[in-house]
Parts: C-alpha cells; sequence; structure tokens
C-alpha cells in the first residue's frame, strides 16, 4: 500500500504544527532530481522548521546506496523498486511517487535543430551525426541507461559505439556540446541548463520511456516524522509547477 498523501488543508498543519525540535533530514537522490529538489528544500525548511542535507548521485549508485542500507531519512530512486523493496532498508507503506522526467536532445547553441518527431527521425539524426555525448550507463547514470536502450531498439547500437563520448553525468554532456565537442548531446530533461546549449526536445515515447522519481521513508530513518514530511511536500500540488518548470512532470 503506499503512502498516502494528506489533503492540503492537512498537509499545511503538518508543515506548521512542528515541536519545538527541529530535524535534520538526509536525503539521497539521483542527479536527474537535483535542481527541483534544490529549489525545493528553502520552502520545506522556512514552513517546517526543519533542514534537509541533501546528496546526489547517479540513478545505480543510489540504488545501490538504498541496497546496502547506508544510513539516511528519505531515499528517491528510481524503478524498477523490486531490490529496493527487497532490501527491507525502505518502508514499503511509504512508497511516494514524485516526478517523470524524459531524455532529451540538444544542440549547441545556434545550431540548427533536427527533426526528432519519430523515432525514424531520431534513428536519421544519429546516423547523420559526427559525434554524440550522454551520460555513462556504465557508472549508473540512468539517462544513459535509457539512451543505451533506445539505441538497441533503432537497431544501432553497434553502428553508434564511434561516433559516442560518454560523459560524467548530463552536466558532463552538455558541457562538451556547449564547448563544440560533440554535434547532439542527450541527458534528462531536468539536467540541460548550460547556456551554450538548446534544447531540440524530448525523445518520442516509442523509443524512449520516460523515467519515475519515487521518494521512500528508510526504514532507518532518525527523524521518520520529518522524513515523511518532506515527502509529502515533495509530491503534493504545491510544487508541481516547480517540476514542470525543470521539465519534469509531477507524479507518476
Amino acid at each position: 500500500m503506499k503512502y498516502i498523501l494528506a489533503p492540503a488543508g492537512i498537509a499545511l498543519t503538518v508543515f506548521h504544527a512542528y515541536d519545538a525540535r527541529a530535524d535534520e533530514v538526509t536525503l539521497v537522490a539521483p542527479g536527474g532530481i537535483r535542481d527541483p529538489i534544490q529549489r525545493m528544500i528553502p520552502d520545506f525548511e522556512r514552513k517546517t522548521g526543519h533542514t534537509v542535507k541533501a546528496t546526489f548521485g547517479s540513478g545505480g549508485g543510489t540504488k545501490q546506496q538504498v541496497v546496502r542500507g547506508e544510513p539516511f531519512d528519505v531515499p528517491i530512486v528510481q524503478p524498477p523498486l523490486r531490490e529496493v523493496l527487497a532490501s527491507g532498508n525502505v518502508i514499503a507503506s511509504t512508497e511516494t511517487p514524485l516526478a517523470t522526467v524524459t531524455v532529451a536532445v540538444a544542440v549547441r547553441k545556434g545550431a540548427a535543430k533536427p527533426d526528432i518527431s519519430t523515432p525514424e527521425a531520431v534513428r536519421q539524426m544519429l546516423l547523420a551525426a559526427k559525434t554524440v555525448s550522454y551520460p555513462d550507463g556504465a557508472r549508473g547514470a540512468a539517462a544513459g541507461v535509457s539512451f543505451d536502450a533506445t539505441l538497441t531498439k533503432l537497431g544501432i547500437a553497434e553502428q553508434m559505439q564511434s561516433k559516442i563520448r560518454r560523459a560524467q553525468g548530463g552536466a558532463g554532456a552538455m558541457a562538451l556540446l556547449a564547448k563544440g565537442e560533440v554535434e547532439i548531446g542527450l541527458t534528462f530533461l531536468s539536467e540541460i541548463h548550460d547556456p551554450g546549449v538548446e534544447v531540440v526536445g524530448p525523445l518520442p515515447r516509442e523509443i524512449s520511456t520516460p523515467t519515475s522519481l519515487v521518494g521512500f521513508v528508510s526504514s532507518h530513518a532518525k527523524a521518520p516524522e520529518a522524513a515523511k514530511a518532506l515527502l509529502m511536500y515533495l509530491s503534493s500540488p504545491d510544487v508541481a509547477e516547480g517540476y514542470k518548470a525543470l521539465g519534469m512532470q509531477p507524479g507518476r
């Protein structure tokens, strides 16, 4: 059974009805949700009196932190969740969908934007490109794992190998693109902020399934009530526009 969020009025009560002892909530999450979380934390801290210490890494790395039972209050992970739930290190009933994010295509600022409206258009764009950069899935980057799957679906994984520059994270891929070292860059839409690049758009859903971000209260939480309040806030209607502004869709 998933954690049931309180109605807005009740949530507001939770945010304001904290006791004199403010807690520190530790959070671990993938880099794909870094920017929304960092923008939302100050408002949560102001409303509740709690403080949040957030750490961000790769999708795969974050999941392994949870599986190993590392101590924090709120882990945010990406499906599949079987390994996380089986570890016993999260409270299954607190499963809270936060947002989804798509892998998007970017080009250097001022460059012509290719057609990516159909799977075939994406296939032709990639085959025509001299160089392509995206996060390294082998290092746990979920955007990289997703795009590796896209290349396989398109049937061009082998053909693309000589053109690929795998980067450390989405910011790394965008930095290579901004410097003109590659022609096409891909990562989660929420990670494309480099002023030297421009978003072309998300990959078609037929070849790229949006990635979900799901929060839990850890079984080892030192501040479980504050952790629940943080999850409630991060999934509330109040923050929906914050996710959208950074290229994510709130909820599952």
